[in-house]
């Protein structure tokens, strides 16, 4: 990337700069989103794997494992809804 003339870089103004972060922007804001996702699929893991465990048990808990069935349905939701809003947000991208 070449560097603008100082001079120039002075006369921009605070728009002009604000419009050209726009796309940097957009891609964070896109990928903290997609992190956010992958935080809720590793805690989808641990649910369910806490959910076989709580079913090998051998005194079963069914109050547990129907807690840890709505966990798991709430994180399923919401990984849904993120996954909507992304491709709502940023169309083939």
């Amino acid at each position: 990337m070449k560097l603008q003339c100082y001079k120039e870089s002075l006369k921009m103004s605070k728009a002009k700069i604000g419009k050209m972060l726009v796309p940097v922007k957009a891609k964070r804001a896109k990928k903290q989103a997609e992190l956010e996702m992958c935080k809720m699929e590793e805690a989808l893991a641990v649910k369910e794997a806490a959910l076989h465990e709580e079913c090998c048990k051998e005194d079963v808990s069914f109050s547990g494992i129907i807690k840890t069935q709505d966990e798991i349905a709430l994180l399923e939701r919401k990984i849904k809804q993120y996954q909507r809003i992304l491709d709502e947000m940023f169309p083939e991208e």
